[in-house]
């Protein structure tokens, strides 16, 4: 089971939408370390609120500015100190740009449904807060709202098509998107398996095991972007959930196996009709290279670039990229 918080928000959010809901967001921010995209916090004038941005250390500013934008958007700067940013749990002191909105009764209907749901979601909206969009469904395909920005849309399902929940902003608008948690699906069994559900559950990823090519075949076939299947049998038979998943062209999919076992499932793959592009989309020998020796370790590195292929990075070692560390 899904241990996704994000659910609990879209319950609340469908609950107050008939009464008025302020949202707020993140513009931008310095500092905290590494802390998740796609933090909100939806509010009622009463002083109702549901979600949490980082860690709570910012509910002063937040959860006031979560009531008043139920009525009218507006924006706020907020500041923690060290001490009070590693009491919450976070890396060090930080500030943030805060935007609160008032989020109109189908918009919110629309996305508290697709994150209780744990379906793909995207909110968008001018950098005032003045207009917004709500985007769902398994290709963003369906808009709730009238904010005219074709270039945010497009690019939230460019971002989609990462895999990771992310705060964007794309010209002169706010993107947030959230994909559902990933559910892994380990094709096959052994202590590389079992270490690979825990490491998933560690992350509060979902996460089974099936050992039966026709299940398989089928979850694969029902697979969102989010979704992630390691294939660790090398029975040939096997090969059909890897051609299942490419054909659907949706998630992440890897396999287990030797050098000679990837070149000998290569060219089973090229027989049975896959191109060279369908099969660059498959990861294998899954997992990055960090010299991993156990089955845990093995789990780290194949999490690892999993995680790495959802937020479209090079893998490549922090103290060698200067990009923004955590997202």
């Amino acid at each position: 089971m899904s241990t996704d918080p994000r659910r609990d928000l879209g319950a609340a959010l469908r609950r107050w939408a008939g009464s008025g809901v302020g949202v707020v967001r993140v513009l931008d921010r310095h500092g905290f370390g590494s802390v998740e995209s796609g933090q909100l916090v939806a509010g009622t004038a009463g002083g109702e609120t549901a979600g949490v941005l980082y860690r709570g250390a910012l509910d002063d500013s937040v959860l006031p500015l979560a009531a008043a934008a139920a009525a009218r958007p507006q924006t706020a700067k907020a500041h923690v100190a060290e001490r009070n940013a590693l009491a919450a749990g976070l890396a060090c002191a930080g500030g943030a740009t805060l935007l609160g909105h008032p989020l109109p009764a189908a918009l919110a209907e629309a996305l508290g449904a697709a994150l209780e749901e744990a379906r793909p979601a995207a909110l968008l909206s001018s950098l005032d807060g003045s207009a917004a969009l709500v985007l769902t469904g398994p290709d963003l395909q369906h808009r709730i709202g009238e904010l005219a920005a074709p270039e945010a849309v497009e690019a939230a399902r460019g971002l989609l098509r990462r895999g990771a929940t992310t705060t964007e902003i794309v010209g002169d608008v706010l993107v947030d998107l959230w994909v559902p948690v990933p559910s892994v699906l380990v094709v096959g069994s052994g202590a590389i398996g079992e270490a690979l559900l825990a490491q998933a559950a560690l992350l509060g990823w979902s996460g089974r095991s099936v050992s039966e090519v026709d299940e398989a075949v089928a979850a694969v076939e029902a697979f969102t972007e989010a979704d992630v299947v390691v294939l660790l049998d090398h029975a040939p038979k096997f090969d059909a959930v890897l051609i299942a998943g490419v054909r659907r062209g949706r998630g992440f999919l890897g396999g287990l196996g030797s050098r000679r076992t990837q070149a000998a499932r290569r060219e089973r793959l090229l027989a049975a009709g896959l191109t060279e592009a369908e099969l660059a989309t498959i990861h294998g020998p899954v997992g990055l290279d960090l010299g991993a020796r156990t089955p845990a370790e093995t789990a780290v590195s194949i999490v690892a670039e999993v995680l790495a292929a959802r937020s479209g990075r090079a893998a490549t070692a922090l103290g060698a990229s200067a990009g923004r560390i955590g997202g």
